[in-house]
């Protein structure tokens, strides 16, 4: 009943929004794992965390551009406005949020060195941790083309349309 059910929905905007969704999932899913193997501790925090290995905004744009491609054709007007949006997250992801990631936690070294016991000025840390390193975004964008042609394969049988 349900292989019938993603069969009813392949080569449709179904199938492209559940790849979407799967990748973006899975991705989120890696994080506390990858985060783990690099600090030696497990932060399941960051399954609904932004930033981290692998960028999961790169998986779903580069899922969504990837079934499109599948199912409209590689030399489609929607294909093309999917690379569009896809070029534009991921350079977001790796320059302007990787950068703000940086200057929050220069804000937040300053704000420690600097800021004695008794100050009354707000403590509060800013988040770190916002955008990617360019090998996150690449590893996001290899999961999310990984996700949609094995989600096509397996619900039509065929790796394209």
């Amino acid at each position: 009943m349900f292989k019938e059910f993603l069969l009813s929905i392949s080569n449709t905007g179904y199938e492209v929004l559940l790849a979407l969704g799967l990748a973006n999932v899975f991705a989120q899913f890696l994080k506390p794992f990858t985060i783990a193997y690099k600090r030696k501790k497990l932060d399941f925090s960051m399954l609904i965390s932004t930033g981290g290995m692998p960028s999961s905004h790169s998986a779903t744009v580069t899922a969504l551009a990837t079934s499109v491609g599948i199912i409209d054709g590689w030399h489609s007007t929607t294909f093309a406005i999917c690379i569009c949006l896809a070029s534009v997250v991921m350079y977001d992801a790796a320059g302007v949020r990787r950068s703000a990631s940086l200057q929050a936690r220069a804000l937040n070294q300053i704000i420690n060195e600097l800021l004695s016991k008794e100050h009354t000025l707000n403590k509060q840390k800013l988040k770190e941790l916002l955008g990617h390193t360019r090998t996150e975004v690449l590893a996001g964008g290899l999961l999310g083309i990984t996700v949609s042609f094995l989600f096509h394969w397996y619900i039509t049988g065929n790796w394209s349309n």
